[in-house]
């Protein structure tokens, strides 16, 4: 599949701050791709990196097949974005707004019904001709994400679009993400820290903590059910990882953690992992399966030790 977006060792650096460091990864054309990470992990710092805001310290972005740093013009027209809290004119309408957006996006003009198409397809129709003013925040940011669709982009960015959504805000933007993906054939690239929304939506995962990558993949592969996540605590776990890389259970294995030991397999080894492990005469203090998104998304992040720091 043509990719949409193909980064390679990308860096960016404040000063001494590391904010982006070293992070590849490829968005293909009609994927729902969630960009995942903790507050201050990069997700915006690469975000703004991939609309032009800020430049590189190193690292090459292609889109469309082309470099960034040489057609510029050429991806963004193909590329609609919206930054945390869409930018509107609160005292016009929605109508006046994405007229507005659309004379000035540089695409071709639209008619009046093409703009009021634009607001039906964000479940703004109703009131169309209403100020901005008079908005809910999830109606502001429904009708941010139509002034991005103006120039009819092929790649759509959001960055943490249900930020101060209720739950209905939240279940409509996630609506319409997937009629955006389905219906209109948008690839679209979304920043969250809602796990569980990026679960129900994303058919591919990226997972950054401190700027580096620390997972990407299919949804279904990263989180299958029946491959549950296994973290074990040990009396030595340097040891025990030792032993375990040594057994049948090393293609198991994640990567070494600072406090516990993961390994990722079928619900049903568990028990013959158990006595494995008494076989091996490994010590154990805890043995816990996990098999949410979010119970990964601790593992490989530094998440899960902010939680530790507060549960021991």
């Amino acid at each position: 599949m043509q990719p949409v977006i193909k980064v390679s060792n990308l860096s960016k650096h404040f000063n001494e701050i590391v904010a982006v460091n070293n992070l590849s990864f490829t968005v293909n054309q009609g994927d729902i791709y969630g960009f995942l990470g903790q507050n201050g992990a990069g997700k915006s710092t690469t975000i703004r990196m991939l609309l032009t805001l800020i430049e590189p310290s190193h690292g090459e972005i292609e889109m469309f097949g082309m470099h960034l740093s040489t057609h510029r013009k050429e991806i963004l027209r193909q590329t609609g974005a919206v930054i945390e809290k869409p930018d509107v004119y609160k005292y016009l309408s929605a109508f006046e707004n994405v007229q507005l957006f659309s004379k000035i996006s540089g695409g071709p003009k639209l008619t009046r019904a093409q703009l009021l198409d634009q607001l039906a397809m964000v479940g703004l129709q109703e009131r169309a001709f209403s100020k901005v003013k008079t908005y809910s925040q999830g109606m502001k940011q429904r009708l941010g994400i139509a002034i991005a669709l103006v120039h009819n982009p092929q790649l759509i960015v959001l960055d943490e679009p249900t930020n101060g959504l209720d739950p209905q805000g939240i279940a409509d933007i996630r609506n319409l993400m997937l009629h955006l993906s389905k219906e209109r054939n948008k690839t679209i690239l979304v920043s969250s820290h809602l796990l569980s929304e990026i679960q129900l939506i994303a058919n591919r995962l990226l997972i950054i903590d401190k700027g580096k990558k620390m997972a990407e993949g299919d949804t279904l592969a990263l989180f299958d059910p029946s491959q549950t996540l296994v973290e074990l605590e040990t009396l030595d776990n340097k040891k025990a990882f030792y032993q375990l890389q040594q057994s049948r259970w090393s293609a198991k294995l994640q990567p070494a953690r600072e406090k516990t030991i993961v390994l990722k397999m079928d619900k049903n080894e568990i028990p013959a992992f158990h006595q494995s492990l008494a076989q091996m005469q490994i010590p154990i203090l805890s043995l816990q399966p996990r098999n949410s998104l979010e119970d990964y998304f601790l593992q490989v992040t530094t998440g899960n030790q902010h939680v530790e720091a507060f549960t021991n």
